[in-house]
């Protein structure tokens, strides 16, 4: 039924292991009962429900409805539904009706809900 061979069995192919892909970065989840002091970096999607007290630089930034940030925030797409407060720096920034915000925020595009409270300046550059 079963017999020992004198030659050892080829092993299996192998994958060959991959560079990280910056473009395929997965999503981080910042729960609720989470609160963080510092500097956050991430090639991927970030989503705050908890507290960030700190920088934070993402390809792309939620912060839920019971989610805040408080300090410098970079990222290509922005949609806010909780608290923000600081810089920000974005292409597209979205600020859903629960969204209160006070901040300096440069961005390309902008869409503002009904009801979203926002204090602060603005700015476009120019193309």
């Amino acid at each position: 039924m079963f017999s020992k061979t004198d030659t050892p069995a080829a092993p299996a192919a192998s994958a060959a292991p991959r560079a990280p892909n910056p473009t395929n970065a997965g999503k981080s989840v910042l729960a609720s009962d989470l609160r963080i002091t510092g500097e956050i970096t991430s090639t991927g999607a970030v989503e705050v429900f908890g507290e960030v007290d700190g920088n934070l630089s993402a390809r792309s930034l939620i912060i839920g409805g019971e989610g805040s940030v408080k300090g410098g925030i970079s990222a290509e797409t922005i949609e806010v539904k909780g608290a923000l407060d600081g810089r920000v720096s974005t292409q597209s920034f979205t600020l859903r009706a629960t969204a209160k915000v006070e901040a300096d925020v440069t961005y390309t595009s902008l869409v503002i809900e009904s009801g979203a409270q926002i204090e602060g300046r603005f700015t476009r550059p120019k193309s």
